[in-house]
């Protein structure tokens, strides 16, 4: 289908079909995929990425199998180029594009509608960190829109009992993230740190949390992006495929 981009866009090929359509202000990295990948669902799980910007998380699932996901954004801008995707992928009976804001969940869906959720929150803790100019940026990067404990707790009420919540955040807000899961009844059950080299310390973790479950945290081992002549792991590269880990 042909697709109209706007003169600040381009697309990036997932495979030979999937196409997702990125822009300055939405558009995505390496975290992303990474989350994507921890967070795989089931074939035919129910599932939900929140604030999920120009599809990034949506794109990357569909593009190992997954058959049907959800895609909540509150911004008009990120939604309508997600849409513009799916049409170009000829996917748009795929993906269910939901323009609305998280903190309203119960208004969107009934509780449990979705057996596994995901979000790439914002990383700077309100009050903390330079702002960012664009707004666009303020909303991705710092928690002027909502806090990680209002992710944790919509993110609780849209998951099934014994579902999952997967986030992805820097290492200095690991003890935030478990705690706010906890609160909302989401059981940290699943941790892993990504690091740039096997010498390095972390950059990133990924942390799964599941509902009503027990109390027992499994850590594993880390995922490492480069090898010591630079190039990358095997491990990032089955998780980059043609999209878009960035090497930056």
């Amino acid at each position: 289908m042909e697709v109209a981009l706007h003169p600040d866009e381009h697309t990036e090929a997932f495979n030979d079909r999937l196409k997702l359509i990125v822009s300055p202000a939405h558009t995505f990295g390496t975290d992303a995929c990474l989350l994507a990948a921890f967070a795989l669902p089931r074939k035919n799980e129910r599932c939900i990425d929140l604030g999920a910007g120009c599809g990034v998380i949506p794109f990357w699932w569909l593009s190992r199998g997954i058959r049907r996901v959800t895609a909540l954004e509150l911004q008009e801008k990120a939604t309508d180029q997600l849409r513009r995707s799916a049409a170009l992928s000829g996917v748009a009976d795929r993906i269910n594009v939901v323009r609305a804001d998280l903190r309203d969940a119960k208004t969107l869906f009934p509780a449990g509608s979705f057996d596994r959720v995901s979000m790439n929150p914002p990383y700077t803790k309100a009050g903390h960190g330079i702002a960012s100019a664009a707004p666009a940026d303020r909303l991705a990067r710092h928690e002027t829109g909502v806090t990680l404990e209002e992710v944790c707790e919509a993110a609780a009420y849209l998951v099934r009992f014994g579902g999952s919540f997967s986030i992805c955040l820097r290492p200095e807000r690991l003890t935030d993230a478990m705690c706010a899961m906890r609160s909302a009844g989401l059981e940290p059950k699943r941790l892993r740190f990504v690091q740039k080299t096997a010498g390095t310390a972390p950059w990133l973790f990924l942390l799964e949390g599941k509902k009503g479950r027990a109390p027992g945290l499994r850590v594993e081992a880390p995922f490492v992006m480069y090898t010591e002549t630079d190039s990358l792991t095997a491990e990032a590269k089955s998780v980059s495929n043609q999209a878009a880990i960035q090497t930056d």
